[in-house]
């Protein structure tokens, strides 16, 4: 995100496929960077309706959308001029 973005040096966005599945990826986030790393967010947004989640890390700001939102909010659109890095779902 730098330079154009003061706050932050990354966003990372991702979608699940409905509000259960981006609860699902937040609290695995979430759980395995506290567990692993001892790291927890500045701060939380959205986990309770579980369309948009925002886990701001300072210098990472992970974004968990819904397909709906994301495509709503079109968060790659706002920040196009950022360059994009696309990588492949992980499996388990």
């Amino acid at each position: 995100m730098r330079p154009v973005c003061i706050y932050t040096d990354f966003f990372v966005v991702c979608s699940g496929q409905n509000p259960r599945q981006t609860k699902a990826i937040h609290d695995e986030v979430y759980g395995r960077l506290k567990r692993d790393h001892r790291i927890l967010p500045h701060a939380v947004e959205g986990a309770s309706e579980a369309t948009w989640i925002v886990l701001d890390y300072l210098d990472v700001v992970l974004h968990v959308f819904t397909p709906e939102a994301r495509g709503y909010y079109r968060l790659e659109d706002l920040w196009g001029d950022v360059p994009a890095v696309e990588l492949e779902a992980a499996t388990a």
